[in-house]
């Protein structure tokens, strides 16, 4: 899979990559690809997780839907399977 970014939001990563080799961070990266990566996983987590802090990013962000299922803890990611 590749992703697109804007020239604008890849500046704008480049240059917080940047800040964590200047100044340090509680959760550095060393380059952009990791910091998407990390991102995305983040927004996977609160897809799945409900009481997660990352929940709180998706219902900011209005990317939680408006239905039980997605109110629901999923152990693993993608749709719940019948075990």
């Amino acid at each position: 899979m590749q992703i697109e970014i804007s020239p604008g939001v890849l500046k704008d990563l480049a240059y917080m990559i940047t800040l964590h080799k200047k100044a340090g961070a509680p959760n550095p990266f060393d380059n952009v690809p990791d910091l998407v990566a990390y991102i995305l996983a983040s927004v996977a987590d609160g897809s799945r997780r409900p009481g997660a802090w990352e929940r709180s990013m998706l219902e900011a962000m209005g990317l939680v839907a408006e239905c039980p299922e997605h109110q629901e803890y999923r152990a693993n990611y993608g749709p719940p399977t019948d075990n």
